[in-house]
């Protein structure tokens, strides 16, 4: 079974040596203590979002704290390709359960969409405090996931702003259920069939819209703009199951997995 993974800043674990003590301290080190009863002797990884992962065992626990005497600091690289996944704000907390299930199947990145048929609207105050919780749900998955790297939320974007992050992408697609083409052979397009590289694209935005489906308008818009349709399986699936699906295909297809 895997160390539960605890995370701490980006760039703290930097210089950290074998054989050296390392504290946490706050909300991580009462999770450790009270949530998961952490003692004396425990396996454990310290992960600081961006890569850095100490190995470790607990060398002292405290009512606010927890040291673990490191046993080694290893960088994991993030993958040749990375995945992005635009998912439409939806009704019901669904937007949040697809990002959540995107994060411990391994999405690199989220941009919430506000899409045209999007019921819920993030405006004001709102806007920041769901960015903010959007952010948490990634970051709670990623631990979950025993991840080193914790997804990015990007800021959010309307159908205008997303076409033109879909101009700057090396590859969009459009997962709609009038696609032509099915994923999987949008995917292996890019593939270089000598070797088994990669010759492009190194982003690939993945496009889900809300429960009301992404307009014509919209898929005109984001075609337009380099953005390619494509069909995930014979079913119609919703907003909170279509993204982690795709995440999963494109992982094999692209040689994460």
């Amino acid at each position: 079974m895997s160390n539960p993974v605890f995370f701490t800043p980006a760039g703290s674990l930097h210089g950290v040596e074998p054989g050296a003590l390392f504290v946490i301290d706050g909300p991580e080190a009462r999770h450790a203590v009270t949530v998961k009863r952490l003692t004396v002797g425990e396996a454990v990884d310290i992960a600081d979002g961006a890569g850095a992962r100490l190995t470790g065992t607990v060398a002292e626990v405290g009512p606010g704290s927890l040291s673990v005497m490191a046993s080694g600091v290893i960088f994991e690289d993030q993958p040749d390709v990375r995945l992005v996944l635009v998912q439409a704000l939806a009704k019901g907390d669904r937007d949040e359960l697809a990002i959540e299930t995107a994060t411990e199947l391994g999405i690199d990145a989220v941009i919430p969409w506000q899409a045209e048929r999007s019921i819920v609207r993030w405006k004001g105050d709102r806007a920041a405090k769901a960015h903010t919780k959007w952010q948490s749900v990634v970051t709670a998955a990623a631990k979950q996931a025993r991840r080193a790297w914790i997804p990015e939320v990007r800021p959010i974007l309307d159908s205008a702003a997303l076409a033109k992050a879909v101009a700057a992408a090396d590859l969009a697609v459009i997962l709609h259920e009038d696609a032509k083409n099915p994923l999987r052979t949008v995917l292996e397009a890019p593939i270089v069939a000598e070797g088994g590289g990669l010759d492009s694209p190194r982003e690939v935005l993945l496009i889900v819209g809300p429960e009301g489906g992404i307009s014509p308008r919209e898929v005109t818009r984001l075609s337009d703009a380099g953005a390619v349709t494509a069909l995930l399986g014979h079913h119609v699936l919703r907003s909170s199951t279509a993204g982690p699906a795709a995440v999963v295909l494109a992982s094999d297809v692209l040689g994460r997995w």
